[in-house]
């Protein structure tokens, strides 16, 4: 089988995202080795950012709570950038791994030296919101990952953040996804499907790519709206997110995102559903 970046039906090229940096099930999240894999690969990969308490960023998912996924316990912002440093990651049973946590200087400083296949894109997902942004912090993510910005692209589910963020970085891509703080909800009640793309333009006009829940692509396609044209005709890439697993019980679901023609599906198994989208008929 061949690396898991990407599979091509009816001419249209959809990548597996290689969430939380993962290219299998059965892979911590957010270790070095694994995102260099990856970009070197020419993949798309995801890792999350919480800001810690040295004004700084840590490769994180969980900003409230730490213990899930480190050594640590507690909120990212209680440690400074040594004791993020010095934690250890967990691995799917919870135990403690070999990798430590990464800050964002730390990844950067990697894919630097390391230096990605031009395909490859590293999607930065920031976990809070505008209010947490301070100058220092806004320039220290400037420097970290200014270098290598090609490589990389910026998304939240607040607009507001990926532009104060992105402001001063040149080069650095930016996304948007629409469906949080109650949108999906809302959208569900009023069926207004082309409202909503052209809310989502709206709050974020330089965004390239759009991330959508997969259930609301599903849905949208159901009632009718093709909602990944829609946003194509934008000029906007539709990223379908998460499918988590890669089963009987997924293919039908990756079949219909296929079929919507996506450009991006985030995964936790990129391998494994690669495995999986070749073997069906």
């Amino acid at each position: 089988m061949s690396d898991p970046v990407s599979v091509t039906r009816n001419g249209h090229r959809t990548f597996f995202k290689w969430h939380r940096g993962r290219r299998r099930a059965a892979d911590p999240v957010f270790t070095g080795r694994r995102i260099l894999e990856g970009m070197a690969l020419g993949a798309s990969v995801e890792v999350d950012l919480v800001i810690h308490g040295g004004n700084g960023f840590a490769v994180l998912h969980d900003h409230e709570e730490i213990g899930r996924e480190t050594t640590g316990t507690g909120p990212s912002r209680a440690l400074d950038a040594a004791r993020m440093r010095a934690l250890h990651l967990r691995g799917n049973d919870g135990q403690p791994i070999a990798d430590h946590v990464m800050l964002l200087e730390d990844l950067c400083a990697l894919l630097r030296d390391t230096p990605p296949a031009p395909s490859a894109l590293l999607q930065l997902d920031f976990k809070e919101n505008q209010g947490q942004l301070d100058p220092a912090t806004i320039a220290a993510f400037n420097a970290a990952v200014t270098p290598i910005a090609a490589n990389m692209i910026l998304s939240s589910g607040e607009a507001h953040s990926v532009r104060a963020l992105a402001e001063n970085t040149a080069g650095l891509r930016i996304g948007h996804d629409p469906c949080h703080q109650g949108a999906i909800e809302r959208l569900m009640h009023s069926r207004d499907f082309a409202g909503f793309v052209a809310g989502a333009v709206a709050d974020a006009p330089k965004a390239e790519m759009i991330y959508l829940a997969y259930p609301l692509v599903l849905a949208a396609a159901d009632a009718g709206f093709d909602i990944v044209a829609a946003f194509q005709a934008h000029g906007r890439r539709v990223d379908a997110y998460t499918v988590k697993s890669a089963d009987a019980g997924t293919l039908p679901i990756v079949q219909r995102l296929l079929a919507l023609r996506v450009d991006q599906i985030t995964t936790d198994d990129p391998e494994g559903l690669a495995a999986l989208i070749e073997a069906s008929p």
